[in-house]
């Protein structure tokens, strides 16, 4: 490639020195474009026909470095199931550089499944090209329904057979681009070790990347606590609005800036159960469905720990109670944003104090009758129009919904929209395409096998998911009862 594909800006490798180990990618025998993001290239300002190229693959798979990267291995620990790991890190990833977009956003380019680091602990830091798609799909899903999220940039083969618990599969690499990799794990790996003045400038210069508002604030640690949990009371809510199940919650795959981050374990619920649970290793239910908001106060509460020096270094008992308080905060923002999102995917535009209760005996009633999660909010929008029975018809029994029904109708007698706007809006936050389970496995599997057609076809079904569309009835139905009990794996 005979010009410099990217304009690089690295300030986590300029301003962060001793946070990282400068490393490089493993050469591979033959890297390869399984698919490249044109979209996301373009919206980066990057050259999509110089990268969309065997060079472009060579570098997207960490095989060569291009001229103005500065590639290295995160330095981050972090809490996994609850138990503590000092020292974690980029085992199979690197920071390839930072780019600004023309919007002059800055945006991380990351590779995944580079290659071995010092921070590996063992394992072989490859990856397979089922996992990488998976977070290639998930994750372009999670963006077109108006999640924060990393996203992908391209899946790159590598030309290798990575040994794997199933037998050796292809080998790849995931591209991604995040607002930023920094998370909770990242302040963990330095409050562990007592460096409270790397703490300082890691706080800093989260602020400054993410936060720029509280810069120069003599509050700005608390000041940063308060935000960071803002962005996940958010984004928690929109993944219980969603179905979605992230599957492993750990403190290091909680980022700072508020998207998410790791589609490894990760489904979305059909039949509604907040006890839903698809990760292998996720034996005790911890990241269950309905775990995940008192899941994400922990881990900001494990973020507090971190910050304690900072918010005050004299007196650790003022600091833990101003922290205190602001983590006590997080059930009253999350149930906010939760409340603001129902009332949007009930077509609802004023308040009542009584529409929390509404919300959860819908909720209530679903899991009575597994009934499936999306299809009920998505057919609200047709009893809001007068026609109730594909609402009804979701649940084993009917009548198990009809209460609620009547309590929805003498809601909206309250309510001021006029019934088409009413349901235009709900339509433009209830999907009807999510990334169904068996869908999603169906075409991992092809794409395995070589037969890439099928994730083509879904990825292309969920770039729009809340415009039905004829002849894609297929891609709105739950699995079949043949596809029996789902689980995912961690390993890429």
């Amino acid at each position: 490639m005979s010009t410099a594909p990217f304009r690089f800006d690295n300030s986590y490798a300029r301003d962060l020195e001793g946070f990282y180990v400068p490393w490089k990618g493993a050469e591979v025998p033959a890297p390869e474009m399984i698919r490249f993001n044109r979209a996301l290239a373009a919206e980066l300002g990057l050259d999509a026909t110089a990268l969309d190229s065997p060079a472009g693959a060579a570098i997207l798979a960490g095989h060569t470095a291009p001229e103005g990267a500065t590639p290295l291995a995160m330095a981050y620990a972090g809490h996994q199931f609850g138990g503590f790991s000092p020292q974690l890190g980029d085992g199979r990833a690197l920071l390839l550089g930072e780019v600004i977009d023309p919007q002059g956003r800055r945006r991380d380019l990351h590779l995944k499944g580079s290659g071995r680091t010092p921070f590996s602990r063992g394992g072989d830091g490859k990856a397979v090209i089922g996992p990488v798609l998976r977070e290639y799909l998930i994750g372009e899903a999670m963006h077109a329904l108006g999640v924060p999220t990393t996203r992908a940039l391209a899946a790159v083969a590598t030309g290798e057979r990575i040994l794997r618990q199933d037998g050796p599969a292809p080998g790849a690499v995931l591209a991604r681009v995040a607002s930023s990799h920094l998370r909770v794990g990242t302040f963990q790996f330095f409050a562990a070790r007592g460096e409270t003045a790397r703490l300082r400038q890691l706080a800093d210069y989260a602020i400054a990347r993410h936060y720029p508002e509280l810069s120069g604030q003599p509050d700005r640690a608390l000041g940063l606590l308060s935000a960071v949990l803002e962005r996940q009371a958010r984004l928690i809510a929109q993944w219980m609005h969603l179905g979605f199940v992230h599957g492993v919650m750990n403190t290091d795959n909680m980022t700072i800036s508020g998207e998410t981050i790791d589609y490894g374990p990760c489904a979305f619920i059909d039949g509604y159960s907040p006890d839903a649970v698809f990760s292998s290793i996720d034996h005790q239910g911890r990241y269950a469905f309905g775990n995940q908001p008192q899941i994400a106060q922990w881990n900001l509460a494990r973020f507090a720990e971190t910050l304690l020096d900072l918010i005050n270094p004299d007196d650790s008992e003022d600091a833990v109670a101003r922290a205190s308080t602001v983590v006590n905060g997080f059930p009253a923002a999350y149930e906010s944003a939760w409340l603001e999102g129902l009332r949007l995917k009930l077509g609802l535009v004023s308040a009542e104090p009584e529409d929390l209760d509404l919300g959860v005996a819908l909720l209530v009633a679903m899991a009575q009758s597994q009934a499936d999660f999306t299809r009920v909010f998505r057919s609200l929008s047709a009893a809001v129009a007068g026609d109730e029975e594909p609402v009804r018809s979701l649940f084993a029994d009917p009548a198990a919904i009809d209460d609620w029904l009547d309590r929805y109708r003498a809601r909206l007698a309250r309510d001021s929209a006029a019934p088409e706007q009413r349901r235009a809006a709900m339509d433009r936050v209830n999907p009807v395409y999510i990334p169904r389970n068996h869908l999603v496995e169906a075409a991992l599997q092809s794409a395995a096998a070589g037969d890439l057609g099928p994730f083509e076809k879904l990825l292309g079904v969920l770039a729009d998911p809340f415009t039905e569309r004829a002849g894609l009835e297929a891609f709105a139905r739950g699995a079949p009862p043949e596809f029996g009990p789902y689980t995912t794996f961690c390993g890429t």
